[in-house]
Formats: C-alpha cells, sequence, structure tokens
C-alpha cells in the first residue's frame, strides 16, 4: 500500500515541479489570472467525458456535501494558486518557497487541533530535514542569505495560501465516499466557479494578457499535468498514507522544479540541488519509517481488539 502511496505523491510532485517550469514559460505569453481560469475551463472539458456518468450517479451524495467540495476546491485549487501568484508580484521566490515548505508543519497542527492525531519524534525531525532541504535550495546553497529577508505583503498572503492547502489536505478525510471521479469534477466545477470573479478583476483591471501558441501550451500543461492528473494522484496518496504522511512530499516540489529548470529551461546545475535532495528525501524517508511503525503497530492493535471483541 504505502509502495503505491510513494509512486503516487512522486509523481505529484514532479508534475508540480513541472509547473514551476511552466509559470516561468508563461511570463509575458499569459496573464496569471486569466491562466488559473483557463486551467480549470479546461480541466473540466478534460474531466467531463469521462466523469459526468459517475457525477450523475453520485449526485444524491454529492449534493448532501456540496458545502465541504466547494471549500475544499476553492481552497485547494484556486485561491491557492491566486495567491501563490499574487504573492510574487510582492515578495522573492526564496520568501515563497520557505513559506511553502512550511505546509507540512501546518498540516500536522491542523490535524492535532482537528482530529487529535499525534506525530512521531521522528516524523519531526524528518519534517525539519526536508524545511532545511527547501531552505537550501531557495537560497542557491547560502542558508545565510535566510538572515536578510524582509517580510511583506507578499509574505502574509502567502501564508493565507500555506493555510489554505493545508486546509484542503487535511478536509479531504472528510470527502464523501464518491468515486474519484465524480469528487475531481465537482472539486473542478468549484474551482472554476472560484477562478472568475479573479479572471473578471483581470479584464477590468486591463491586465490581461490573451495567450499565444506558448501560453495555450501552458494552460494545457497546468490543465491536464499540475491539475487534473496531479490532483488525482495526490488525493489517492492522501487515502493511502493520511495527511501528515503525505503533506510532507509537497518539500519535493522545489527541489524537483529546480532540477527541471536545469533539463528544461537550461539553468545550470550546482551541488547544493544535489544536498537539497538528499536531504528532502532523507526527512520523508525518516519520517516514513516512523509513520509506517506507528501505522503497522495501530493495525494490529486494532485487530487483536477486534478478535477479543
Amino acid at each position: 500500500m504505502h509502495r503505491a502511496a510513494y509512486l503516487f505523491l512522486l509523481s505529484t510532485t514532479l508534475l508540480w515541479g513541472g509547473n514551476s517550469v511552466a509559470g516561468k514559460l508563461a511570463v509575458d505569453h499569459v496573464s496569471p489570472m486569466t491562466l488559473v481560469f483557463l486551467r480549470w475551463v479546461l480541466a473540466v472539458l478534460i474531466l467531463l467525458p469521462v466523469g459526468w456518468r459517475a457525477f450523475r450517479e453520485d449526485w444524491p451524495e454529492l449534493r448532501r456535501h456540496w458545502l465541504l467540495l466547494a471549500g475544499l476546491g476553492a481552497c485547494g485549487f484556486t485561491i491557492f494558486n491566486v495567491i501563490f501568484y499574487t504573492a510574487l508580484n510582492y515578495t522573492t521566490a526564496i520568501n515563497v518557497s520557505i513559506e511553502q515548505a512550511a505546509i507540512p508543519i501546518v498540516i500536522i497542527l491542523a490535524n492535532f487541533v482537528l482530529f487529535r492525531l499525534h506525530v512521531q519524534r521522528l516524523q519531526i525531525v524528518g519534517v525539519a530535514l526536508t524545511t532545511v532541504g527547501v531552505a537550501l535550495t531557495a537560497s542557491h546553497g547560502d542558508l545565510g542569505q535566510l538572515l536578510k529577508l524582509e517580510l511583506n505583503f507578499g509574505d502574509a498572503i502567502m501564508l493565507v495560501a500555506v493555510v489554505c492547502y493545508s486546509l484542503y489536505s487535511v478536509g479531504l478525510r472528510l470527502k464523501p465516499a464518491i468515486r474519484w471521479q465524480s469528487l475531481m469534477l465537482a472539486l473542478s466545477f468549484a474551482a472554476l466557479l472560484t477562478s472568475v470573479p479573479f479572471f473578471v478583476w483581470e479584464v477590468a483591471a486591463g491586465r490581461v494578457i490573451v495567450p499565444d501558441a506558448r501560453g495555450w501550451a501552458v494552460a494545457f500543461y497546468t490543465a491536464l499535468g499540475a491539475s487534473v492528473v496531479s490532483q488525482i494522484f495526490y488525493i489517492r496518496g492522501n487515502e493511502l498514507i493520511g495527511a501528515n504522511r503525505a503533506g510532507l512530499f509537497i518539500n519535493l516540489v522545489p527541489i524537483f522544479g529546480t532540477l527541471l529548470s536545469v533539463l528544461i529551461v537550461g539553468e545550470q546545475f550546482e551541488l547544493y540541488q544535489g544536498l537539497a535532495l538528499v536531504l528532502v528525501l532523507g526527512g520523508i524517508a525518516l519520517a516514513e519509517y516512523s509513520g509506517r511503525k506507528v501505522a503497522v503497530t495501530a493495525h494490529v492493535t486494532g485487530s487483536c481488539r477486534s478478535h477479543h471483541v
């Protein structure tokens, strides 16, 4: 089970790392809010032929949980990306990467506050190692740069984005028992609807950049790879090992993003990038070792109790 989860989550973070490269390639070829809007228009169009039948059959359950699903789609799919793009206009990529590394920490805290889920010491050490790996990547190998960082409006709203995605990850445990096609279509509909006001604002402000050929290519990638496929994989990985353990894989995103920039954009590979990858993977392995032991112990204890009953 955990091997399948690792495959899903590694694929997810690789696709999200590619989204960082796509964001670089999108500059001056499609405007941010237009990209978010097109991303979910295309995602819904991709999912409709796949999921419409399941959506209709699951409609009674979807209708009962529409508020939860709307909140998950808005928080995890639209608001996070809108704030992420906006924050980059006010603060640096270093700040954003460091702040994004707080997502696993917020997930752990939210799970404890809401569901009283405890975390083991080795998991905390694992989270710390992955955070150091992200910091090393963001600071280009010079951790001393972090002391010079200045906080501003962009950093403040990025923390809102971190909370949004953390609540989305934790909230997935409350999703109704429906097929993945129905779930993804419902979440994507919610994301599309909540992206409309941001797109309208960009049009009204005269900031729209109509996508050219590269802009459309980026939009299709973000829709299929970074939205549909990656979110299906993330939700499945979350189901298999839980939000606390799945959330830690998010810290691979800036690492994969950097490595893909080397391969696709032609940036130079540096030694610190390799060290950061080792730290993040080592932190995940350490946390997973602890998490698996706890999961196995809980399963055995539960089985014994059931047997005695």
